[in-house]
């Protein structure tokens, strides 16, 4: 990075987007391995090369200035381009090797992740895998993958795709509906969506990729629902439902296997959607250009 005339050097960059993403001196030197000491000193070299100061810092806490706010994503984009130009030379030298960001979501049904990670690491054992969930669920995962924070996602992803991604479709499958026992909508033919819209809800948080797909459906037939619980687990959802709680709306292939065959269709329904998001404007590194390689010609997609 060239402001002016100064070289930038790529350590204090890496050194400010870690204060820029803990918010604290302390934990970002934990993040980089540095003493604080010597972060400090990085991160005013830094402020010096640019003319600008970076973080407003307090005794309780630091935060982005204007000019620290405006220069994260360009860091960012910057130390993604250091790390493709590293990559691309050792993949020319000595084969594939670098660190894969992976995004995941905590339940990934269709997708056998385990046999994906064996297998690239068997074909390119230099390469280091870095798989992360996200508390945003899908959604937050495909927004991690715009502002570089991951190189790729395998996320649940309805509708369109947001700026700065691109989504190859790899699973669909259509949501059903999970009714406690006994429940007048268990076990009958096909229930219309309409009928659903007094019932009391259980579902995962908003962001997830199931709830995405079912709140896009409600809205566009103009319906509302009534959801009392909210908890970021599929099987815990499924517990809720067997005690009575409510129903809920669910993609069969992340409800436990015995619990499947009690699930009940609705028209229209919603469809879950897996895909593999893709920045749509930068360039990835040589290793994520092989696992995304590897996820289209398993899934055929």
């Amino acid at each position: 990075m060239n402001d002016g005339g100064r070289i930038v050097e790529l350590r204090h960059l890496e050194h400010f987007l870690a204060v820029a993403e803990t918010g604290s001196f302390t934990r970002a030197a934990a993040r980089v391995h540095v003493v604080q000491s010597a972060l400090s000193v990085s991160v005013r070299s830094l402020e010096a090369d640019l003319g600008a100061k970076l973080f407003d810092r307090s005794t309780r806490r630091v935060e982005l200035t204007e000019a620290g706010a405006a220069l994260v994503t360009e860091a960012r984009t910057t130390l993604a381009a250091a790390r493709a130009a590293r990559d691309a030379v050792a993949a020319v030298s000595d084969g594939t090797r670098g660190t894969v960001r992976i995004g995941i979501m905590q339940a990934l049904p269709a997708i056998d992740l385990a046999a994906l990670l064996t297998r690239f690491h068997a074909e390119r054992p230099r390469v280091r895998i870095e798989p992360s969930t996200h508390p945003d669920g899908s959604r937050g995962l495909v927004q991690a993958v715009a502002d570089n924070h991951l190189d790729l996602a395998l996320a649940a992803l309805p509708g369109p795709h947001p700026a700065g991604v691109d989504a190859v479709a790899l699973h669909h499958e259509p949501i059903l509906l999970a009714a406690p026992p006994g429940h007048p909508l268990a076990d009958r033919p096909p229930v219309r969506l309409a009928d659903l819209a007094d019932q009391a809800f259980l579902d995962l948080p908003d962001g997830w990729g199931s709830r995405m797909s079912v709140d896009l459906l409600f809205a566009a037939h103009h319906l509302s629902r009534r959801i009392v619980v909210e908890v970021a687990d599929v099987a815990a959802v499924c517990q809720l439902t067997q005690a009575g709680l409510g129903v809920a709306l669910l993609a069969p292939s992340t409800v436990p296997a015995d619990q499947r065959p009690r699930l009940v269709p609705v028209r229209p329904h919603a469809t879950f959607t897996v895909s593999l998001v893709l920045p749509r404007h930068r360039r990835l590194s040589a290793a994520a250009q092989a696992f995304a390689d590897q996820v289209r010609a398993t899934h055929g997609a």
